[in-house]
């Protein structure tokens, strides 16, 4: 399977990278810590390396042993999954679900490091992430370009130009999310060119398309809103640099036609999955766009830092982002998240694992509907905008899978495929 090949191979070298970024780092840790930030460095790097062999060699998962306020239900969590095993042995980096076993690994990543102060705020992603940002100045310059020409006439726009353009924008965002360092092991993959004018081309490749379902979401919202009322939007997010970017132009844009009156982004707290987004990669990129040369890049990243300032945007993490759970624990493991998500009018779940935390991970049959897989959590209307990188889909035709399949049997992890698929909550 995928995630065999994954754990076989894709961890491994991710470990790999990152033992080999603390080492280049060394210098710098001297510079800044003297003696104690290379104590650190070299005990981060050797609890790493152990960390390697026993992915290498399927040694059975162990608890946390690190004070962070998440270790607990880590430690829970590991205890549900030696139950789940029915005394066949203790679960191992082979024989466990994938999606713990790869979330419990950027954990142990997390401790290396919270281990041994005083690099234990160091992020061991922080590189790839501003690259795929620089490498990606052609399609950002072209977005926030779009954008920028698109509001000087916002007010002019009819509803049918309005639909055009938010559905131009939510697809953008979409398929933004091929930019994901993990699924290519932290190898370079940046967009290049500008991301709109490839979009009809796309339009067949999205295998899923709820875009009508969100708009008349949106719009009736509007409507039913009375004047006291503010519309929320939430958009929890993926991945850092360029997919992030197209997630900021789209909540620009939803205030900006006046479909949305506040944008919540809800990112991680800790590095996660090597490019996902943390607080440190979201105002840093509003502050690499405010610096820009390039005259609508910096009016993009001077608005978005007002949006921020004005409290239209905000910026949470929780720590909940980051547990193992599906997201049908939450209202038990997370109840002050779930309550804040139920005050949203629409929550936007962007990427590949979110949607596998939504979905269980499981092995579905492709035609199980979407709501059903959701196993009960339904805190306010959802929507998964997602490129597949692993293999679970649910909500498809009947006989629509399988018809792919036979011509493209790596379909649901090759990234050339994408869903916009919504839940009405009810």
């Amino acid at each position: 399977s995928f995630a065999y090949f994954t754990i076989k191979d894709r961890l491994p070298q991710i470990l790999t990278k990152v033992i080999d970024t603390l080492h280049r780092h060394k210098n710098e840790f001297f510079e800044e810590h003297g003696e104690k930030g290379v104590e650190a460095e070299k005990r981060a790097i050797s609890f790493l390396s152990k960390l390697r062999n026993e992915l290498q060699t399927d040694k059975p998962v162990t608890p946390l042993e690190d004070e962070l306020p998440d270790a607990a239900l880590w430690n829970q969590y590991l205890d549900y999954q030696r139950n789940l095993s029915n005394g066949n042995g203790e679960p191992s980096w082979f024989q466990s679900p994938w999606l713990y076993v790869e979330c419990y690994m950027y954990r142990r990543i997390q401790a290396a490091l919270a281990h041994n102060p005083p690099i234990d705020n160091f992020d061991v992603f922080k590189e790839g992430k501003a690259q795929n940002f620089f490498e990606s100045q052609e399609a950002v310059t072209a977005l926030c370009t779009y954008l920028q020409e698109l509001l000087k006439n916002i007010k002019d726009l009819d509803e049918k130009q309005l639909k055009e353009e938010l559905f131009k924008l939510l697809q953008v965002s979409l398929w933004g999310n091929k930019c994901d360092l993990s699924f290519s092991a932290g190898e370079e993959s940046s967009q290049k060119s500008s991301p709109l004018q490839s979009l009809e081309n796309m339009i067949p490749y999205i295998l899923v398309n709820d875009l009508e379902k969100l708009w008349s979401l949106l719009v009736n919202t509007k409507k039913r809103n009375t004047e006291k009322s503010n519309v929320r939007v939430d958009i929890i997010l993926d991945n850092a640099g360029f997919e992030l970017v197209s997630d900021l132009v789209l909540a620009d844009f939803l205030l900006s036609s006046k479909l949305a009156d506040e944008v919540h982004f809800h990112g991680k707290s800790i590095p996660w999955y090597v490019s996902d987004t943390t607080k440190h990669d979201f105002n840093w990129t509003i502050k690499q766009l405010q610096s820009a040369n390039h005259m609508w890049m910096s009016r993009c990243g001077i608005n978005w830092e007002g949006n921020l300032k004005k409290g239209v945007w905000a910026y949470r993490d929780h720590m909940f982002w980051t547990l193992p759970h599906d997201f049908s624990s939450m209202a038990e493991v997370a109840p002050d998240l779930y309550a804040d998500l139920q005050k949203s009018d629409l929550l936007l779940f962007k990427g590949d694992l979110n949607y596998r935390k939504l979905t269980g991970d499981r092995k579905w049959e492709y035609t199980v509907p979407f709501h059903q897989a959701l196993n009960r959590f339904h805190p306010a209307p959802l929507c998964s905008l997602r490129t597949l990188k692993s293999d679970t889909q649910v909500g498809l035709k009947p006989g629509q899978g399988e018809q792919i399949q036979a011509s493209e049997p790596e379909w649901m992890i090759s990234g050339k495929y994408g869903i916009v698929q919504f839940d009405a909550a009810l």
